[in-house]
């Protein structure tokens, strides 16, 4: 009797073991044939630049005496497709010029580390082969840092930093150990692509048609978790280090849009004051709204972007 039951147990255990690989090896069988087939689905957009001799995609829209040059937040997936909102404001008055960095969009991947001088120097790159000189700088999130270190290396080229939930040097959090193993297995074993599946509200992206929503959707399966974006993670813990010696030049118009409710982050809208107290023309505005301000408020950004540079002048 007992022999009986322990077979039946060993079946059951076996089959169960059985359909677990099944499972673990048809998502994984899944994620390689949509990996290959989205690879022709997704559509060019924008111009390439060659920089290091790599190609960087860059969107290009507007025709204003005036250039605003945008950088992504981490891990943005197509940032020219995720500016959309804030580009058809700001292209009726200025040239507006997205910087897609490596591993970021339509880009290459790079070998080099993502550390900020890196990064830094590489969009500045395809600036100058764009033959831009004076601009001002747009960052979100990320491109805090990354602009901090910017404005300073080439201060007689940027004329104003505008920070779109910029990140500050000293807001913390980044000295936790990066899970690049995780992410990894995440990406190549295609559980990332089960669980957008299973979740698709967590894919972020700006109120946009369906062809460019599903653009975005393919874009993030590609780029997500790719070494770049690995890289740069790993790199978060001294490119910020590196960024708390560093202030922005006194008599270079500084201005930050925030959301007005920050729960993540201590002190939110003090550190951004704190970076502009010395500033001849510093300005923090808060509103209503997410992490990815410009999703929902890039009409309101671009009025008092304009307001500010009159204001300025």
């Amino acid at each position: 009797m007992m022999k009986k039951i322990f077979i039946i147990l060993l079946k059951i255990f076996g089959a169960i073991v059985i359909a677990f690989a099944l499972f673990i090896a048809t998502v994984f069988i899944v994620n390689v044939i949509s990996n290959k087939s989205e690879e022709g689905k997704i559509k060019a957009y924008g111009q390439s630049v060659a920089v290091d001799g790599k190609n960087m995609n860059v969107l290009i829209k507007g025709k204003g005496e005036e250039t605003v040059v945008l950088l992504p937040g981490y891990g943005t997936p197509a940032p020219a497709l995720d500016f959309k909102p804030l580009i058809d404001e700001l292209s009726p008055f200025y040239k507006v010029v997205v910087i897609e960095p490596f591993g970021y969009g339509l880009s290459d991947i790079t070998e080099k580390e993502r550390t900020t001088e890196n990064m830094v120097s590489e969009i500045h790159e395809a600036l100058q082969q764009l033959n831009i000189h004076r601009y001002t700088l747009m960052g979100h999130s990320i491109s805090g840092i990354y602009g901090l270190d910017y404005v300073n290396k080439y201060a007689n080229e940027v004329t104003a930093f505008v920070g779109i939930e910029s990140s500050v040097p000293t807001q913390g959090g980044n000295d936790d150990p990066f899970p690049t193993e995780t992410y990894k297995l995440l990406k190549k074993s295609g559980f990332y692509r089960l669980l957008m599946k299973l979740a698709p509200d967590q894919l972020i992206a700006p109120d946009v048609d369906d062809e460019t929503r599903e653009q975005i959707r393919m874009l993030s399966l590609k780029n997500t978790f790719n070494p770049n974006n690995l890289n740069e993670g790993e790199n978060f813990g001294p490119n910020f280090k590196a960024a708390e010696n560093l202030s922005f030049p006194r008599d270079l118009p500084v201005i930050f849009f925030l959301q007005a409710n920050d729960t993540e982050t201590e002190g939110w809208i003090p550190l951004h004051e704190e970076q502009v107290k010395n500033s001849v023309h510093g300005k923090v505005m808060t509103f209503e709204g997410g992490h990815y301000l410009h999703h929902t408020r890039s009409k309101e950004i671009t009025e008092n972007f304009r307001k500010f540079m009159n204001e300025v002048k």
